[in-house]
């Protein structure tokens, strides 16, 4: 698929107590010995348990994963930063899916469907932040999405035909800064010259274009769409994923 094609488709701690002694008073008349106090019992080892939503990597497929990688239960998630339902999802069960993955039973992967322009500038700048960033910056890119995408709406017909005809760097370059995008990012730590970079890159192109064709071959033709150890669901609620996950284990 051609870039221009593209646009238009789309941790724990154990106490150990010490070992004391005491020497008693030998009675008079009689030499003094030492006698050892009974040995105490060495405290119960605490354990701290792993808060498995500080775990994010990058994975082979291009998702952005949080978790223990070797959760019995895999959700996966195929979304567009542009998307409402995504965004409703998101706002609305962020808290359950991180109690749900900080127990290391439930692994949850985002893997971006790249759906129109403005969606692959927000997109480039959501995964050029940090791995461990990517997850704040992606909730706050939804939280925020009626703004963002709305001064692009905003436009006059005039400008927004004028961002059609420039070059993808450019037009990444116009959209990022007329939605407030690359403020954005800099609160995840995107500098305005690693933002321009990642904006630019090729490479970051590619990987747009290979999730989302490897997604369609999965049958994915919307987002968000949801699959729990490999099966695809359909529903954009938690309160239909959460039966599945606990069945599968979680």
């Amino acid at each position: 698929m051609s870039r221009r094609r593209f646009y238009l488709a789309l941790a724990a701690l154990a106490g150990a107590s010490a070992m004391t002694a005491t020497v008693d008073a030998a009675p008079a008349g009689k030499a003094a010995a030492a006698r050892k106090a009974p040995a105490r019992k060495a405290a119960p080892a605490r354990t701290v348990a792993r808060d498995w939503t500080r775990t994010v990597a990058v994975t082979p497929e291009g998702g952005f994963r949080m978790g223990n990688p070797n959760a019995r239960v895999k959700l996966i998630e195929y979304g567009s930063l542009t998307c409402s339902h995504c965004a409703h999802f998101a706002n609305t069960s962020k808290t359950q899916v991180a109690a749900a993955v900080r127990t290391g039973k439930v692994s949850y992967e985002f893997r971006n469907f790249v759906l129109n322009g403005i969606d692959v500038a927000a997109t480039l700048l959501a995964r050029c932040a940090a791995p461990a960033s990517f997850f704040p910056l992606t909730e706050k890119l939804y939280a925020t999405q009626p703004q963002w995408v709305g001064r692009i709406g905003a436009l006059p017909q005039a400008q927004k035909d004028q961002l059609r005809t420039l070059a993808d760097v450019e037009r990444n370059a116009r959209i990022a800064e007329l939605t407030g995008l690359t403020q954005l990012a800099a609160t995840a730590g995107v500098t305005p010259q690693r933002a321009k970079a990642c904006l630019a890159d090729p490479a970051g192109f590619a990987r747009l274009d290979q999730i989302r064709t490897a997604g369609a071959a999965l049958g994915v033709e919307g987002t968000p769409t949801f699959f729990v150890n490999g099966q695809m669901i359909s529903t954009q609620e938690w309160a239909d994923l959460e039966p599945l996950i606990r069945q599968a284990g979680g």
